[in-house]
């Protein structure tokens, strides 16, 4: 089947060699909650080698919390960061000749994006300042997805099949004990229902509708190598 999977990556955990045999796509720290140029072309490197499309994970500017929590940052001072990530990891891939397929964010941005049309817009404007038109992945039925479609730009939905939904669709959060599921078993069985029926169970037990033509698994879960092998033999080979 052709799904692309894809991992956060440049993170600092140096396991991007055990992921690449297994992705089709990756997304690259460029500074803002991880990374440096240094580990960006290490990275770049062995997705060229794997022959893995390469994607910008720009974030809040927040390298203490690893980007994961809302900060106070006025819309000035966040989009010239995000600008500044995003052309950092275009001069590395570049200086690679490495093409940039997409652009993702992260974390607690990615999550607020999702919701608030004006940071929405202010994510659109700055990544079409350093990229043009590029691909931006985007969660179903999300503020982002309909202002990226409003400007041009070319979308991928994407699903989690490392995480739980609620019933709105936005991720259960990180605070709760059930945010991240790590049984690769049942991570096969919640991407088998996006895939098949596009539906994903929510944490409520209902069945919503979902639209998903890349699914992140996240290159810091516990059972990650685990849980890609297990995707790769169920719907790659």
């Amino acid at each position: 089947m052709n799904i692309d999977f894809n991992c956060d990556v440049g993170e600092g955990l140096d396991n991007e060699h055990l992921l690449m045999p297994w992705i089709s796509s990756c997304n690259i720290a460029c500074g803002g909650h991880a990374g440096s140029p240094e580990i960006i072309d290490k990275v770049i490197d062995l997705a060229l080698e794997n022959n893995v499309k390469i994607g910008a994970h720009p974030s809040f500017p927040d390298r203490a919390n690893f980007g994961r929590v809302i900060i106070e940052i006025s819309n000035e001072k966040l989009q010239k960061s995000l600008e500044e990530q995003m052309t950092l990891f275009k001069e590395r891939a570049t200086l690679k000749e490495a093409v940039v397929h997409h652009v993702k964010p992260h974390g607690a941005l990615y999550n607020l994006i999702t919701v608030n049309e004006e940071k929405a817009q202010l994510v659109v404007r700055a990544i079409q300042n350093v990229f043009g038109k590029i691909k931006i992945y985007v969660p179903y039925n999300s503020a982002i997805e309909r202002i990226a479609l409003e400007n041009g730009m070319e979308i991928a939905y994407e699903g989690f099949a490392d995480r739980n939904y609620n019933d709105d669709l936005t991720l259960v959060s990180r605070k709760e004990s059930n945010a991240v599921l790590t049984n690769p078993n049942e991570i096969v069985q919640h991407v088998f229902r996006m895939v098949m029926n596009s539906k994903v169970l929510t944490v409520f037990g209902n069945e919503k509708n979902i639209k998903a033509d890349t699914f992140c698994i996240h290159g810091d879960n516990e059972n990650v190598v685990e849980i890609l092998k297990g995707l790769h033999q169920k719907f790659i080979r």
